[in-house]
């Protein structure tokens, strides 16, 4: 029997699974996907928002302001990596610059530190690529970046080296309550809790509703990306936002913590909660706005491009409440959820004090996470001390982002299983490069038949099925076994 069982491992779920880790609970984590942080949390902007553009008085509000104070202290515990940028929200006009005011009024009412209101040669003198033309902007110096899916795996990682237990590739299929408990069942599984949380993202109301809740609706708004080489990063020092209208943040220029220009996104609602296929129109669109904040933008720099869905409703604010005993739902965690979800974490834990969870503290509770080994934050000393320790750590394999064999095998070695290709490029950044893949994947593929003691034709790029490799090929004579790929 759990005490608690939390559905979903996006970057909310993971922050509850860390909360609840800190006390004497046996917890689950039941995830359908292969990893954590592998729908909403993976795509989108990974912005830190200040809390200025949500309606005062509501969750949103609350929990983003909350939640952005929060990430400073997380990541010295963590380690995920954090960067307190700042943002502008830019003005182009007289009436972008009315918008912009109330902006900052509603900053003030949500108790928002380091904003100011600033004009054109503040603007340009900090951020040079901005178009000329801009009028003013808003400025909010709390404002910041991190990677989102880093963030989810490093909650994940340290609720799990704290007892909470990763189920992955575990899609609920039915939810019964029996007794004042309920049995989640998955394919041939069964999970016994006393109380579930339902953190399912675009699917809080399919979860829902197996427990008998049917008014939540969720429809699904894609949101399209281009992501850009490293060495035109700079063209943005701070987060670029142009200014909001029709309940758009609008499109975004943006470094990224580890360096690449991204602008994006587009916002589009859709009716099919796997649709993360980019479009030709959707792409233009999100270039030819962007480049109304930064004009001299090179689009033979992208080398990729993704897009991201968002758990909309037609209520604005978050939904999270015990709608029955012992059930807590966790409904419509749009932006900004991502910055709220360390606030969303506590809000709920407060919900299961006040339903009667006993929440009695653990003595030999573990804080902080050991962090990646990332070369590239090594002075030359501590790179040759490392080699020489470990020659694996002077083998490049992936080129574009030089990503040796020990830093893969490092992140294989964690406590969250790592079963792809994908799982590999979220931790390690190999395959995240300009050539995305193209010459690193095949070395990556061997070091996790390896390490992992799988076979090549096991390997899956993302989920179930994605295979790379279908079989072997025919073997010349005195030659080097050979595979046939998927295309």
């Amino acid at each position: 029997m759990y005490d608690v069982s939390i559905i979903g491992a996006g970057v909310v779920g993971c922050a509850i699974a860390r909360e609840l880790s800190k006390y004497d609970l046996k917890v689950a984590v039941l995830e359908k996907d292969s990893d954590v942080s592998n729908g909403t949390s993976k795509a989108n902007s990974g912005i830190v928002h200040g809390g200025y553009d949500a309606a005062p008085g509501t969750l949103k509000a609350k929990l983003c302001v909350k939640g952005n104070q929060m990430f400073k202290q997380l990541d010295s515990e963590l380690k995920f990596g954090y960067n307190k940028c700042g943002s502008y929200v830019l003005a182009f006009d007289e009436d972008d610059h009315k918008e912009i005011l109330k902006l900052y009024e509603k900053g003030v009412k949500n108790g928002v530190k380091n904003m100011s209101i600033v004009n054109k040669s503040f603007i340009l003198a900090n951020e040079p690529n901005v178009n000329p033309e801009v009028y003013s902007a808003l400025f909010c110096g709390s404002s910041g970046v991190i990677s989102p899916f880093e963030f989810a795996i490093a909650l994940a990682e340290n609720a799990a080296d704290n007892g909470v237990e990763f189920f992955l590739e575990t899609p609920v299929t039915a939810i019964e309550e029996i007794d004042g408990h309920f049995i989640i069942k998955s394919d041939d599984r069964k999970f016994r809790t006393k109380y579930v949380i339902n953190s399912a993202g675009l699917f809080s109301d399919e979860i829902a509703k197996m427990a008998g809740m049917e008014d939540y609706k969720i429809t699904p708004r894609k949101g399209e990306y281009l992501l850009f080489d490293k060495d035109i990063g700079n063209m943005a020092n701070a987060v670029l936002f142009q200014t909001p209208k029709e309940g758009s943040k609008g499109i975004l220029i943006t470094q990224t913590y580890h360096g690449n220009l991204m602008i994006g996104p587009n916002a589009k609602y859709v009716y099919d909660k796997e649709d993360m296929l980019t479009t030709k129109e959707g792409l233009k669109e999100v270039s030819d706005q962007a480049k109304k904040s930064v004009p001299n933008i090179d689009m033979s720099k992208v080398i990729t491009q993704f897009a991201g869905l968002r758990s909309s409703m037609e209520q604005y604010d978050f939904i999270i409440e015990e709608t029955k005993k012992g059930f807590v739902n966790l409904i419509g965690i749009d932006s900004p959820g991502l910055t709220s979800s360390p606030a969303i974490a506590l809000e709920v834990l407060d919900i299961l004090d006040k339903s009667g969870l006993g929440l009695d503290p653990k003595e030999n509770h573990i804080s902080y996470r050991t962090p990646y080994i990332r070369m590239d934050h090594m002075s030359n000393e501590e790179v040759n001390e490392l080699i020489a320790q470990d020659g694996s750590f002077g083998k490049i394999v992936c080129r574009c982002e030089s990503i040796t064999e020990g830093e893969i095998v490092d992140v294989l070695k964690r406590s969250i299983p790592v079963k792809t290709i994908d799982a590999i490029k979220r931790r390690a950044r190999a395959t995240m490069g300009r050539c995305q893949g193209g010459f690193c994947t095949p070395k990556v593929m061997d070091i996790m038949c390896r390490e992992l003691n799988m076979e090549m034709t096991d390997i899956n790029k993302s989920e179930k099925g994605s295979y790379i490799l279908s079989g072997k090929t025919q073997k010349a004579e005195g030659g080097n076994e050979q595979w046939s790929m998927i295309l």
